[in-house]
């Protein structure tokens, strides 16, 4: 920690930041590879800057006068929560500052969005825009409360939706709350789909996809429980809801299969292209979802099986809103034309998805 009262990394774990530099030579090196660079934190302020009331930086405010003693996250008992007075901000401003000049990209606060701590949310918030540099505000953990949706839509870029999100399918009911299965995250992206929209994005979680190792954070290190067909179910869920895609895998041990998960290119295009993503049919066993193609030159079309056998399904066009004809259809995982159709069909092994593009434009 800094005489300041912020927390700086470690010279023993990033040598470059020692005299000083902080994390700036890390980015410098980060950026020239095109990349992006990103930190995650716990929201408020160190109990041991509030122990010894140090001055933040910039200001003629203390952290004694910015801490709430009385507010500490229920998991990570380092920091103080924050007033939501001007010593708070003028710590959150002091962050904000240190971050822009090391040349962070995006900012993860832990502890910030459950409980929603609306204050907290709205300090770091204007600190980011008035610190110089274009910083995506990233807030976890879930679920984000619902009721907040218009506010964490007007406040950060993404929200994480639901509790820790890992490699399994379902949990019988009852069962606590942590961690979340895979099954669960199709209401909830149901239920946050209307809030999705440019520069705001419901977070489902990372992908918990190839191995889990050396130290995942739940549980022994292991390849991921899911199956194949779940794996693709999971990535067709993420990118046709729009859910930010991260992954949670040791990158030094990426089979194929993953690899090819995370670099398919016509998968990856509806995440970030898809227009009016939205859900068509929502039943106990099965699921639609339907978005736009850009420019509308066609629509996208993910249908998945949610029962624990396989399950063949017909969808005329007039059962998803398109009109009457026949239209090119291109199976987009298969990355293989269909021919001109007036349906889709297929046949989905258990827990298995299809996603589709019908092409209107020929």
């Amino acid at each position: 920690m800094s005489d300041d009262g912020r927390y700086m990394p470690a010279v023993n774990r990033f040598p470059s930041a020692a005299g000083g530099k902080g994390f700036r030579p890390l980015a410098d090196w980060v950026h020239s590879l095109g990349l992006k660079f990103g930190i995650h934190i716990v929201r408020g302020i160190p109990r041991e800057a509030v122990a010894r009331d140090l001055r933040i930086a910039g200001s003629h405010f203390t952290a004694a006068e910015a801490a709430d003693t009385s507010d500490t996250c229920a998991w990570n008992s380092d920091n103080y929560g924050l007033k939501n007075n001007k010593a708070a901000q003028a710590y959150y401003d002091s962050l904000a500052d240190l971050y822009a000049k090391w040349g962070v990209d995006y900012l993860k606060v832990d502890c910030i969005s459950r409980p929603y701590k609306t204050d907290e949310i709205h300090m770091m918030h204007d600190a980011l825009r008035r610190s110089g540099r274009p910083i995506v505000l990233s807030l976890s953990p879930g679920p984000t409360p619902i009721e907040d949706a218009d506010d964490v839509s007007r406040s950060a870029q993404l929200w994480r939706i639901s509790d820790d999100m890992w490699d399994l399918w379902s949990k019988p009911a009852g069962a606590p709350a942590f961690p979340q299965p895979l099954k669960n995250q199709f209401a909830l992206l149901a239920q946050w789909n209307t809030v999705a929209g440019p520069g705001h994005w419901p977070d489902a979680d990372m992908l918990p996809i190839g191995y889990l190792g050396p130290k995942p954070g739940w549980g022994q290190p292991r390849q991921t429980r899911l199956t194949h067909d779940e794996v693709r179910t999971m990535m067709t869920l993420w990118c046709i809801a729009r859910s930010p895609l991260f992954i949670g895998t040791n990158l030094l041990k990426m089979d194929a299969f993953t690899e090819s998960i995370l670099t398919s290119p016509e998968l990856i295009a509806v995440d970030q292209y898809g227009e009016n993503n939205h859900p068509v049919i929502e039943k106990a066993d099965s699921v639609v979802w339907m978005a736009s193609a850009p420019e509308h030159a066609g629509d996208y079309v993910a249908v998945f099986n949610l029962s624990d056998e396989s399950k063949t399904v017909n969808y005329p066009w007039h059962d998803l809103g398109i009109q009457f004809g026949k239209f090119a259809v291109r199976d987009l995982w298969e990355r293989k034309e269909l021919g001109r159709l007036d349906h889709i069909e297929a046949t989905l092994p258990p827990h298995g998805a299809g996603l589709y593009e019908i092409q209107y434009r020929q």
